[in-house]
C-alpha cells in the first residue's frame, strides 16, 4: 500500500484529496454493474430459464458466495506483484466482458465464472486504494470509506432502475438488462483510466516510486490486456474442456448430500490454501527488503480483524437477503399496483441504495464530528450496534410475513425494512472497510481486505440456502434471522474493550 499520503501537508488534510472522487465513480459503475445483475439473476433464472425456486437461490448462493472468496486471489497477486491500479483494470475488463456473455442463455455459465474472477481482481483492491490516499491515524478515513460507499449505492441505485427495467420490460427483456450492466462496466473502466492522474501514487505495483510516478507504464498495459485475454481464454476453455465445473453454480451442488457439499468446498479451500502457500516464498522476501517483519502488535490487529470479520458473517448473511428471498417477496407478497401500473419487483433493490445515498453523508458528517470533540465511537462498536439494528428489520418482515398469508401486503413493509437495513449497514459495512485500511500490516493489505470478502462470501452463500436449510426444522426465516443477528451484536458490544486493546490505538 502507498504511503504517499504521509506527506500531505497539514492545512490540505481538512478536505478529502480528489483521488477519492475518482475512486467513487469508478466504484459507482462497478456497482452499477453488480446490482443491475443481481437484480435480475433470480428473476431470471425462475422465469426466463425455467429454475424452480429453491434451485434459483442455490445458484444465486453459490454465485454470490465465490464472488467474494476470490478476492483472496486478486488481493494476493496485487499485494506481491500487480499492484493495486493494475488489478482493478484487469478486473473491469472481466466483468465487462462477463456481463455482455450473459445476453446468451447458452453463455451463462461463462458470464457467472467471468464475473467471479474478475470481481476477485476488482473488488479488494479499489476499496484499499481509499485507504492509502491517506495517512495513518487520519480521523478522515471513516468518513471516506462512508464517501466512498455513497458511490456503492448510488451505482446501486441507479442498477434496478435501468438494468432490471430493461430486463423485466416486454419491450426489451433479458438481454438488455445484462447489457446495460455490461456498458455500466466498461464506463467504470473508463473512467478509472482518465482519472488515473488524481490518484498520486496509489495502487501502483510494488517497486514503483509512489512520490513521482502517478501513471502506469506503456508495458502495464500490455500486461494488463495479456492477463485480462490469458484469463477470459483459461475460463471459457475451463468450461467447454471440463463441463463439470459447473458444479460451481449448478443447483446440483446444494441437492446432492451433505458430504459432496462439504468435499467440493474443502477442494475450493484447499486450492486457495495452496495458493497462498506458494506465493508465500515471494511474500518473505520483499518482507526483508521492506524491513518491515511482523510484530506482536501487528499479530493482535490481525486478530481484530478475524474477529470482526466473523461476526460480519452473520450480518450480511441477512443482509443479501435482500436479492433472493426479499426479492421473491416483492415478486409474490406485495402489492405493487399503483393507478394501474405494475413496478416490477427489481425496483425494490433501489430502495436501500436510495437511503444510502441520504444518509450517509450524514454519517460521515457525523463520524467526522464526534472525532473532531474526542469522543469517536469505537469501530467495533458501531458494527456491533449495526447487528442489533439490523435484527429489528427482520422483527418487521416475521410480521409483514404473517400479514402476507392473507393477501399481498402494502410496499410500505419492505420500504421499512430496507430503512432499517440501511442504518443498520452504515453502523458496519464501510466502517469496516476503513477498520482493515487501518489495522493491516503494509505489506498485506489487499490479502486483508480479500478476508473481509471471504466472510461476505460465507455469508452470501449461507442466505440463499439459508430458507431450505431451516425448513425441515420448522424455522421461521425471519425470527431465525432475528435472534442470529441480535446475539452476536450484543457479544461484539461486550468484547468492545477487549478488541480496543488489540487494536493499540487503531479503532
Amino acid at each position: 500500500m502507498s504511503q504517499s499520503a504521509e506527506t500531505v501537508p497539514t492545512a490540505q488534510r481538512q478536505s478529502h484529496p480528489p483521488g477519492l472522487y475518482a475512486l467513487f465513480t469508478t466504484e459507482m459503475w462497478e456497482r452499477f454493474s453488480y446490482y443491475g445483475m443481481r437484480a435480475l439473476l433470480v428473476l431470471y433464472l425462475t422465469k426466463s430459464i425455467g429454475y424452480e425456486r429453491a434451485d434459483a437461490l442455490n445458484i444465486y448462493a453459490i454465485y454470490t458466495g465465490l464472488v467474494y472468496l476470490t478476492p483472496l486471489i486478486g488481493g494476493r497477486l496485487a499485494d506481491l506483484y500487480l499492484g493495486q491500479r493494475k488489478a482493478v483494470f484487469i478486473g473491469g475488463i472481466l466483468m465487462a466482458l462477463g456481463q455482455f456473455a450473459l445476453t446468451q442463455p447458452s453463455l451463462l455459465s461463462l458470464g457467472l465464472g467471468l464475473m467471479i474472477v474478475g470481481n476477485g481482481f476488482f473488488k479488494p483492491n479499489i476499496s484499499v486504494m481509499v485507504g492509502s490516499l491517506y495517512p495513518q491515524g487520519d480521523a478522515r478515513r471513516d468518513g471516506a470509506y462512508t464517501i466512498f460507499y455513497m458511490g456503492i449505492n448510488l451505482g446501486a441505485l441507479m442498477a434496478p432502475l435501468v438494468s432490471g427495467n430493461l430486463g423485466e420490460s416486454e419491450r426489451f427483456g433479458w438481454a438488455y438488462g445484462f447489457a446495460s450492466a455490461g456498458v455500466g462496466m466498461l464506463l467504470g473502466v473508463l473512467t478509472f483510466a482518465f482519472t488515473q492522474r488524481l490518484l498520486g501514487g496509489a495502487g501502483l505495483p510494488p517497486g514503483r516510486d509512489t512520490a513521482t510516478e502517478t501513471r502506469l507504464r506503456f508495458r502495464d498495459w500490455l500486461e494488463i490486456i495479456a492477463v485480462s485475454s490469458a484469463i477470459a481464454l483459461l475460463v471459457f476453455g475451463a468450461i467447454k474442456a471440463w463441463p463439470s465445473v459447473n458444479f460451481l453454480w449448478s443447483p446440483s451442488w446444494t441437492t446432492s448430500g451433505v458430504a459432496t457439499f462439504f468435499y467440493r468446498g474443502l477442494i475450493l479451500l484447499g486450492g486457495l490454501g495452496l495458493f497462498i502457500w506458494l506465493t508465500e516464498p515471494k511474500a518473505k522476501a520483499e518482507m526483508a527488503d521492506l524491513h518491515e517483519p511482523f510484530t506482536w502488535v501487528d499479530w493482535q490487529r490481525l486478530g481484530v480483524i478475524a474477529i470482526i470479520g466473523i461476526f460480519s458473517i452473520v450480518f450480511w448473511m441477512g443482509f443479501e437477503q435482500s436479492g433472493g428471498t426479499l426479492n421473491l417477496f416483492a415478486d409474490e407478497k406485495t402489492n405493487r399496483e399503483i393507478f394501474g401500473w405494475t413496478i416490477p419487483a427489481s425496483y425494490f433493490q433501489s430502495i436501500n441504495p436510495i437511503f444510502i445515498v441520504t444518509l450517509a453523508p450524514l454519517f460521515s458528517i457525523l463520524w467526522s464530528a464526534l472525532a473532531r470533540r474526542n469522543v469517536p465511537l469505537p469501530s467495533v462498536a458501531k458494527q456491533g450496534l449495526g447487528l442489533v439494528l439490523v435484527s429489528l428489520a427482520f422483527a418487521v418482515m416475521f410480521f409483514a410475513d404473517r400479514e402476507a398469508k392473507s393477501g399481498p401486503v402494502s410496499p410500505l413493509w419492505l420500504i421499512s425494512v430496507y430503512f432499517i437495513f440501511t442504518v443498520a449497514e452504515l453502523f458496519l459495512s464501510p466502517i469496516g472497510l476503513s477498520l482493515i485500511a487501518k489495522l493491516a500490516h503494509p505489506r498485506i493489505v489487499s490479502l486483508m481486505m480479500a478476508f473481509w470478502f471471504l466472510c461476505t462470501a460465507a455469508a452470501n452463500y449461507l442466505a440463499g440456502i439459508l430458507e431450505n436449510a431451516i425448513e425441515p426444522y420448522n424455522l421461521n426465516l425471519w425470527a431465525f434471522l432475528g435472534v442470529m443477528a441480535f446475539v452476536p451484536g450484543v457479544l461484539l458490544l461486550a468484547l468492545t474493550p477487549v478488541l480496543v486493546k488489540m487494536s493499540h490505538g487503531r479503532v
